[in-house]
């Protein structure tokens, strides 16, 4: 299956052959999961979530301060 992410305008495409999670995803781009929101055709999904046949993930910058 195809993943596809964008992130800060890149795009990268990554293949598997079995079900992964988003949480891995981050973790094989070296992004923090706490970082970043993930959006699957407009709404926001849980890192939890099982990813299995081809998605398209946009991520979103989490900026936090007082």
């Amino acid at each position: 299956m195809q993943v596809s992410v964008t992130h800060e305008g890149d795009v990268s495409v990554f293949e598997f052959s079995e079900s992964v999670t988003i949480a891995s995803v981050l973790e094989g781009m070296n992004i923090p999961a706490s970082t970043v929101l993930t959006v699957v055709d407009g709404s926001i999904v849980p890192h939890t979530s099982l990813i299995t046949g081809d998605i398209e993930i946009e991520l979103i910058i989490v900026s936090s301060g007082g």
